[in-house]
């Protein structure tokens, strides 16, 4: 794993070549009718490449971990390294642009996933993630220049990842106008590099209150931001009435209860466009804030207070 200084995020002189443009040209709608087209090409199931895809939590709730731990299973060329059982259909280079979080606290995720990664592992990762330090370099990818070496230096990438959104534009989020350029420079950065670009974003304080933070409108802003997405992830925090409800399937089936809800986050998708399938998972906080999967049940309280296994 690489952290990148930016300096050349910066320079004002890339002009992409045509060469490197893969969209470019018209669609050959004759040939579609007798050609048999490729299967589509999924980071992970429901994600395809060349595709921008957003992750939408409130602040706290684990976005940043679970986004550098989908970043190191994609970059990982061995087994052991999806900690997450994410599924990527293949690796890949991955660059990671934290604009959120100063280098110790990067730097002390990463230590804590690498407890669980087996040396391959870790190996495969280090060579194949980079991770742009970018807080506080004003990052604003609706500028030309910037957005062409950062499309020069992600040529090739598998996936491209950027913590969070609000950190890599300078414009009105609550603008729709605004919000469709600053997803249309993302989507210039897959159609030009081959990536999937995955956006991190924050949900509204509203939608946090009323409960409703796993719907796609819950994203803070303008609704382009979601709209303009193909693939649409959420991650929540497990609510009081699904504490009273669930219990761990390893365990002795007690419910999980108020106390415990805080270490239990749901990932799920309500928005994927290019595919039928998804499935809520629940994943566990673990030393460090690693997110493991939880295979969690739901039980009906039986005589005398038992906790019994539905179904």
């Amino acid at each position: 794993m690489s952290a990148v200084p930016g300096s050349h995020l910066y320079s004002h002189n890339y002009s992409p070549p045509e060469s490197e443009c893969r969209s470019a040209g018209s669609f050959d709608v004759w040939s579609a009718f007798s050609k048999q087209p490729p299967k589509p090409d999924f980071i992970w199931p429901g994600f395809l490449s060349e595709t921008v895809g957003a992750l939408i939590a409130p602040g706290g709730a684990g976005k940043s971990f679970f986004a550098l731990q989908a970043a190191m299973a994609v970059a990982c060329r061995t087994s052991g390294g999806d900690i997450l059982g994410l599924g990527p259909h293949k690796c890949g280079r991955v660059f990671y642009f934290a604009a959120e979080d100063p280098a110790p606290a990067v730097a002390q995720r990463v230590y804590a996933m690498g407890r669980h990664l087996p040396q391959h592992a870790k190996k495969s990762i280090s060579e194949n993630l980079t991770i742009e330090l970018a807080l506080g370099r004003r990052l604003d990818l609706t500028k030309e220049g910037q957005l062409g070496n950062l499309i020069s230096q992600c040529l090739g990438a598998r996936l491209v990842i950027f913590d969070t959104l609000s950190r890599i534009h300078s414009k009105d989020e609550n603008n729709n106008g605004d919000m469709a350029r600053v997803v249309g420079s993302l989507e210039l950065v897959a159609a030009k590099t081959g990536a999937a670009v995955l956006y991190l974003h924050h949900v509204s304080k509203g939608s946090v209150q009323d409960g409703w933070s796993s719907s796609q409108q819950a994203a803070r802003g303008a609704s382009a931001l979601i709209d303009n997405a193909r693939w649409c992830g959420y991650i929540a925090r497990m609510s009081e009435e699904e504490s009273k409800r669930l219990s761990k399937k390893s365990g002795r089936l007690e419910k999980i209860g108020f106390e415990g809800r805080a270490a239990f986050l749901k990932f799920g998708v309500n928005k994927q466009n290019h595919d039928t399938k998804c499935t809520d998972r629940w994943f566990e906080r673990i030393d460090g804030g690693v997110l493991v999967p939880a295979d969690l049940v739901e039980g009906t309280s039986g005589r005398k207070g038992a906790w019994r296994e539905q179904g």
